[in-house]
């Protein structure tokens, strides 16, 4: 396999995940997974959160297809590979970036990580399951849509 199919394969496997990541986040975490997911939208001391739970179950596609890809099939190899970047490049923007939970010297004012920072705090406006705006983790749209939708949702409620 050449260098390039390599480097294709572990960055769609990101871009993959980002959307994945998207789907899980919005319609499982805001949905029947609430009871986990919701410790990380509400304010408390602790330095652990059942949402961090996520971060063990993400993982064990990036582990399993890693192990196959070592024995039987090399694109499952690199496709892990690709998942465990996506979730290492998650926990530097979410964890250390936007939340803070382990102090950084990254800088915070790139423009494009002021997006993802100001969409995320967007996204934590709401403390409730529903009504919520920007559930991806690396890709944020322009912060005045999120802001319209934001306000949209507040003066719809869900019934």
């Amino acid at each position: 396999m050449s260098f390039f199919s390599i480097i294709i394969i572990v960055v769609a496997s990101i871009i993959g995940m980002e959307a994945l990541a998207y789907f899980m986040h919005k319609y499982i975490m805001h949905g029947f997974m609430w009871s986990w997911h919701k410790t990380h939208h509400i304010p408390h001391k602790n330095k652990l959160e059942k949402n961090d739970l996520f971060g063990v179950f993400f993982a064990l596609p990036s582990i399993i297809f890693i192990f196959i890809g070592i024995r039987y099939l090399p694109i499952l190899y690199y496709i892990g590979v690709g998942i465990g970047v996506y979730g290492l490049l998650y926990f530097v923007f979410h964890d250390m970036v936007v939340h803070q939970r382990i102090k950084t010297p990254l800088p915070r004012n790139i423009s494009y990580l002021k997006r993802i920072i100001q969409a995320h705090r967007l996204h934590h406006a709401v403390e409730e399951k529903d009504g919520a705006v920007s559930f991806g983790f690396l890709y944020a749209p322009p912060i005045k849509e999120l802001k319209q939708a934001l306000h949209y949702n507040q003066s719809h409620p869900k019934s």
